[in-house]
């Protein structure tokens, strides 16, 4: 009966080590994961200048002045005609200067941005990605009918697809 209690307590004591090794193994894993990203992991402004860019797109001091633009109301490039795209927007100028060419030019822009936007369909404004890089189209072709670098960024103030 001795001999019984003696080769118990020796699988438990087996499967206790077991479980200790386990755990001291996942909170090695744990700090040097942390230990690797607060001390050797390069930081997210080194890897975006690393790729050419600096850090911070705009600095502070181009901060631009707002211009509210008409809401756009397109029907998308859907194959059964049925969707449309509600869209305002403000875009952000480098001056007085040239939210006053945005204004004069206002025909065109709408021109422009509403055969942008009509040619876009449901899916592929579907995603947050999609809409990020429509905002980029947008400050493409407003700097290349105002000027190159004279429109900063475009905010979204609206947007409904329907």
């Amino acid at each position: 009966m001795a001999e019984e209690d003696l080769v118990q307590e020796g699988k438990k004591s087996g499967k206790l080590k077991w479980i200790i090794i386990a755990v001291a193994l996942i909170l090695l894993a744990v700090g040097g994961y942390f230990g690797y990203t607060m001390f050797l992991a390069p930081s997210d402004e080194a890897r975006t200048e690393e790729r050419g860019g600096s850090a911070d797109p705009l600095p502070e001091s181009l901060e631009g002045i707002l211009v509210p633009m008409p809401t756009f109301l397109v029907n998308l490039a859907d194959p059964l005609g049925r969707r449309y795209l509600k869209l305002g927007i403000e875009v952000e100028v480098r001056d007085k200067k040239v939210e006053s060419d945005l204004l004069r030019n206002e025909a065109r822009i709408r021109d422009t941005l509403l055969l942008l936007l009509s040619s876009k369909s449901y899916d592929t404004l579907s995603t947050i990605k999609a809409k990020v890089e429509m905002k980029q189209e947008i400050v493409d072709r407003l700097n290349q009918i105002l000027g190159r670098g004279t429109v900063l960024r475009v905010y979204i103030t609206e947007m409904v697809i329907q």
